[in-house]
């Protein structure tokens, strides 16, 4: 087996919680450092989680000559910015969905990553889960005949106007938080979308509170999703055919993975052994580099979704359909 990755991590956010414990499970990843922007901040957090290292700055994290990869938690708004800062460092780098909702930010990352001949990819995790594998697979396999309508949510209640997924400095928001999730799995069964339109309800923060979408794709298919921070908790996704439909419950968590297959009047329940998707995606970069494995998420998947975000906030803007 391949020595393990070496690995930091960039910023302290809530999202780590869900990546240390892969990180550490894991036999192809080694966690050895953790950046803050404050020293004992680092300190305190290095020693609750287990972690060799702490750095006062992302600075002094990239600096570190025995990091291989860095996992970036920023804020939406610097993603992009210090994923291209830790690709000149020499680093490989798995940033946390979503890059941007700017394709022009996302394409300089890639060309950063391009120039430096390391490795980008953004971190949607689900992507990298079983239950997801199947579902294109049944979906691309005419399991429900020809795709006519992807139909996903993703909300949960969040009123704290303090709140980073809230604040519009940082592009925070619905559509950037969760909706991020549904334009990836649209995008997943449909491919690129040709035109988005967007409606949004604004909340007192001044981040979209409410965001249903839109997207028409090359031929017969159309997806249709709603997200929100302003509504229960809900997350579901279906496929639907000419022949049938795909219904996932648990569609980007993944924590109880079930493809209900639904057909000819009957329902067929595809059950799949759990496994740590963030985890997954750590394995997926560390493979990567060591050459045992082939990259995911790339360059023309971060991209096409950036566009398609960057699209869907316009027509919520503007008003009107945008056509990429």
């Amino acid at each position: 087996m391949a020595k393990r990755v070496k690995w930091g991590i960039v910023s302290t956010a809530d999202i780590n919680r869900k990546v240390i414990p892969g990180a550490h499970a894991s036999s192809k990843v080694e966690l050895v450092a953790v950046a803050s922007r404050d020293q004992a901040r680092a300190d305190e957090y290095a020693k609750a989680w287990e972690i060799e290292r702490a750095y006062g700055s992302y600075e002094a994290l990239l600096a570190d000559t025995e990091i291989e990869a860095v996992y970036i938690s920023l804020p939406n708004t610097m993603h992009c910015d210090w994923s291209i800062k830790a690709l000149e460092a020499g680093k490989h780098v798995l940033c946390e969905k979503p890059l941007s909702r700017h394709a022009s930010e996302v394409e300089a990352a890639f060309d950063a990553a391009d120039r430096t001949g390391r490795l980008l990819s953004e971190a949607f995790m689900y992507r990298h889960n079983p239950q997801t594998k199947r579902a294109k697979e049944l979906v691309d396999d005419g399991a429900i005949g020809e795709l006519r309508l992807v139909r996903s949510a993703f909300s949960y209640s969040l009123y704290d106007k303090d709140n980073i997924r809230l604040r519009t400095d940082v592009e925070g928001g619905a559509l950037m938080d969760v909706g991020c999730y549904n334009v990836s799995g649209s995008r997943l069964f449909g491919g690129e979308p040709e035109k988005a339109y967007g409606e949004a309800w604004f909340g007192s923060s001044g981040t979209d509170w409410v965001f249903a979408g839109t997207l028409r794709f090359p031929g017969d298919a159309i997806a249709v999703f709603d997200c929100g921070t302003a509504m229960p908790e809900r997350d579901e996704l279906e496929a639907i055919g000419s022949d049938g439909s795909l219904f996932l419950d648990d569609p980007w968590h993944c924590a109880v993975p079930v493809i209900e297959l639904r057909r000819d009047g009957k329902v067929e329940r595809i059950e799949l052994e759990p496994v740590d998707s963030y985890r997954l995606e750590l394995e997926n970069l560390s493979d990567a580099i060591r050459g045992e494995g082939e990259l995911l998420l790339r360059r023309d998947d971060a991209v096409g979704q950036a566009r398609a975000l960057e699209a869907l906030h316009e027509s919520a803007t503007n008003g009107a359909p945008v056509s990429l």
